[in-house]
């Protein structure tokens, strides 16, 4: 077994920061499994921020652990089916997270629209659909990443493997021929549509926002005692959300065309750009959390009251 010590600080890093993040998601689900113990009422937009917290949690623990135990020496750890297993559910999750935070920006602004008769109707129906819609991103994700098992196989295939972009636990077929490109291109359509439309709901929803807050701008001078307004929190919430966001998963791209067509050794370069793909997943649920009323409620949410 060995360990470079640019590695190993690597491995130290990376495993100090999948802690936190998954403790961080883990307390959001904890929270969300005592309010449906106890009977408490869930807003819709509870049900995609479940979703997307758990999709959170399992590409933390997918995407760092086979990394983190790499990077300390252990490169055998994991035989052909397990490679095939663990990266496949790295791109499940990968995908999930990113829909459910494009349905979660699209559901908030048909929320915040003003309520004539037609935002009415669309609030209704985008309700009774969020569950199906949840669902049918894991089905949707499932079958987009079908292929994903037959490029990928155990380390032990490394040695005599020249066409193979070696990960330090698992090795990628890497080729070039049309077929992978067009399925790269299937990829990257539907991360692109998802972020497109993430972005365009997000940038509206700000908009709006900002449109409220001038039209009820005498209400927060009265109320000077206020230090940031309820509009400005909201709409800081969602850029630094998107930005996070936009940011971890463009390194996510980046990430996956590298590794399809890349052939060297690059395993450190790996793991840097890991932590930069899995930044998202760490932060978004403290993002959560400090937008709770009582940080007390996310541990005992009994005690709290929820309108």
């Amino acid at each position: 077994m060995k360990m470079a010590s640019g590695n190993l600080a690597m491995g130290i890093f990376l495993f100090s920061q999948i802690t936190v993040g998954v403790l961080g998601n883990s307390s959001i689900l904890f929270y969300y499994l005592i309010l449906i113990v106890t009977g408490k009422h869930l807003m819709p937009k509870d049900l995609i921020i479940q979703h997307l917290t758990f999709a959170n949690c399992l590409s933390i623990i997918s995407r760092g652990i086979p990394r983190t135990m790499s990077d300390f020496g252990f490169e055998y750890f994991l035989d052909d089916v397990g490679c095939k297993l663990i990266v496949y559910i790295c791109r499940i999750t990968r995908g999930m997270s990113l829909y459910a935070m494009c349905l979660l920006s699209c559901f908030q602004v048909i929320t915040i629209n003003p309520s004539n008769s037609w935002w009415i109707t669309l609030k209704h129906r985008a309700t009774k659909y969020i569950g199906p819609s949840c669902s049918l991103g894991w089905l949707v994700h499932l079958l987009l990443n079908v292929l994903t098992p037959t490029r990928v196989s155990g380390p032990i295939y490394n040695k005599n493997a020249t066409s193979r972009m070696n990960y330090g636990y698992c090795s990628w077929f890497a080729s070039g021929n049309v077929t992978t490109a067009l399925y790269m291109f299937l990829l990257c359509f539907s991360d692109g549509l998802c972020l497109g439309l993430m972005a365009c709901s997000s940038v509206s929803m700000v908009s709006l926002l900002y449109r409220h807050k001038r039209q009820v701008k005498y209400i927060h001078s009265a109320q000077n005692f206020l230090k940031v307004s309820p509009e400005d929190r909201a709409a800081q919430t969602i850029l630094i959300l998107v930005c996070i966001f936009v940011i971890s998963y463009s390194f996510s791209s980046i990430v996956v065309i590298f590794t399809t067509y890349s052939k060297g050794p690059i395993l450190w370069g790996v793991s840097a750009f890991l932590f930069l793909e899995i930044c998202f997943p760490i932060v978004c649920p403290f993002v959560l959390i400090s937008n709770i009323k009582s940080s007390s409620s996310i541990f005992l949410p009994c005690c709290g009251k929820r309108k």
